[in-house]
Formats: C-alpha cells, sequence, structure tokens
C-alpha cells in the first residue's frame, strides 16, 4: 500500500502493525538504563579513571543526571568512585572487560602480524597494558635459525623494551610512573636508559615519531621496533613489534620501510578495534 504526495511523488505508507510495534518498544525502553550502560561501556574502555565532567557529555546528559547514574553504579557495585571523585570500573568488571580486549586483538591483531613476519621474516609481537603491568600476548616467530624470541606472558620492562616503552609513553603521567615505579628503573644492559630526565626525553621522541625503538636496550645484539595502538578513546592499550638481530638490522632505508610498514598495520588494528 502507498500513499500519494501533491507533487506526485510516491512514498511507502509503513504498516500499521509496524507502528503499534515499535510504539510498543518505545513504551518499555529505559533510557536510564540505557545510559547506565553508556556509562559502563566508555569507563571500560578508558585506561584510567574518568572525571565526571567527563564523562556526563559522552553520553549527552546533564552533570546531575549523570552524577546520579554514576551513584548508583557505585552503590550497586560495578564502579568505585576514588577520593580524587574520579570512577572506574570495579576491578573484577574491568577484568572482563580486559579479557574481551585481548580476544579481540588477538583476532584482529595476529593474521597481520603473521602478515610482517612473513614479509621481514623476522619476529613480530603484541602486547596489552594491564593494571600495573605491560605483558605480551602474541608472539609470531621468525623462521630464521638465529632470531630474537619473545614469550606470550613476559611481562616488559617499561623503560627498555619497545613494546613496553612505546605503551608506557602514551601514558597519563600518573599512569607512566606507576608503570615505571612496579618494573623499577633498572639496567638491563649498557644501553638501557636509567636516567629520569633522559627516559622523558626518550617518550617524548616516542609521541613525536609515533614509534619506540630498542636498541640493544633489553638484549645485547638485539633490536626491535614498536608502533602504538590506539583505542576509541585515543588511549593506547596496545602495541606491536618486530625484532631482529643486530645483524639484520639494515642500512636506514630498510628501517624505515619496517617503520612505516608497522605503522600502517598498527592502524588497520587501531581502525578495526574501533569498530
Amino acid at each position: 500500500m502507498s500513499a500519494t504526495l501533491s507533487k506526485g511523488r510516491r512514498v511507502p505508507q509503513r504498516d500499521k502493525e509496524q507502528e503499534n510495534h515499535s510504539a510498543e518498544e518505545q513504551q518499555y525502553f529505559s533510557r536510564a538504563v540505557a545510559k547506565s550502560l553508556e556509562l559502563l561501556e566508555i569507563l571500560g574502555k578508558s585506561d584510567q579513571p574518568l572525571a565526571l565532567n567527563q564523562l556526563f557529555p559522552k553520553v549527552k546528559l546533564t552533570k546531575t543526571s549523570a552524577f546520579r547514574l554514576l551513584y548508583t553504579l557505585e552503590a550497586t557495585g560495578y564502579i568505585e568512585k576514588h577520593e580524587d571523585g574520579y570512577y572506574s570500573l570495579k576491578h573484577e568488571i574491568r577484568g572482563n572487560v580486559r579479557e574481551k580486549l585481548i580476544s579481540t586483538l588477538l583476532e584482529i591483531a595476529t593474521p597481520q602480524m603473521r602478515e610482517l613476519t612473513r614479509e621481514f621474516r623476522e619476529t613480530t609481537g603484541l602486547a596489552v597494558l594491564f593494571d600495573n603491568h605491560i605483558e605480551a600476548i602474541a608472539v609470531v616467530e621468525s623462521p630464521h635459525v638465529v632470531r630474537m624470541g619473545n614469550t606470550v606472558g613476559r611481562i616488559l620492562q617499561p623503560h627498555a623494551s619497545a613494546l613496553g616503552k612505546c605503551v608506557t609513553a602514551w601514558q597519563p603521567e600518573q599512569r607512566c610512573e606507576s608503570l615505571l615505579r612496579s618494573y623499577g628503573v633498572n639496567a638491563v644492559t649498557p644501553h638501557t636508559i636509567v636516567d629520569e630526565n633522559e627516559l622523558q626525553r626518550e617518550f617524548e621522541r616516542i609521541r613525536e615519531q609515533g614509534y619506540a625503538t630498542d636498541r640493544e636496550e633489553t638484549c645485547s645484539e638485539g633490536f626491535c621496533f614498536s608502533t602504538p595502538i590506539f583505542n576509541a578513546n585515543g588511549a593506547v592499550p596496545a602495541a606491536i613489534s618486530i625484532s631482529m638481530p643486530k645483524m639484520r638490522l639494515g642500512p636506514p632505508e630498510a628501517q624505515e620501510r619496517i617503520i612505516h610498514r608497522m605503522k600502517q598495520t598498527a592502524a588497520i588494528i587501531t581502525r578495526a578495534l574501533r569498530r
């Protein structure tokens, strides 16, 4: 069935039963529940606690309405309010969110890592930021007999490894300091950066150039490049890397090609993660 406009253009006429069904759906739809779930999703995707002033514009509520929902979520045990007034998911809830992130990352990143290893014939790795450390969650080994290795479950140095530095460099100052304190800024090799000021300059360089390097800082004769993976909030919960022995590092042009391809790969993973 259709209706005719005065200018002769024909448009579909909605079925009356469909209209009644939509009206019934609206009758039972709870906006408060929907907004509460939206707040939980935002807090789950954030790698640091968020303030009320950061939250209420994101869910398009007034400050008072958002506060009421946050108070209810806190009272029912889904979120916690810190002494500074910032909100975060409860630890056990965040654990479930982290598991989902890891599962999604592995699904998206593993094929991309295999492609990098196929192209450069070197070891690729994927690491994720946890509450107080950075951990390797996937490794695709180089086919070479002599190669740089990694281990799933390995805790990575936030001040020395390329993956660790890459993730740490993009964290807020407080989170960055917490990661460094948790691991300790100790010399692993003679090339490890242990001076606080020099380390901060290193983090600035990483943010400016968009990648991190490990030039014999965790292993003699070992080199590694790492690029960040961003989430929908612009935070960095993970990074990928490619590692090789110094003897296969190649000239600057070869290194630039590796970095370029890694940035491309990280961008592909980032886009897929934000969907």
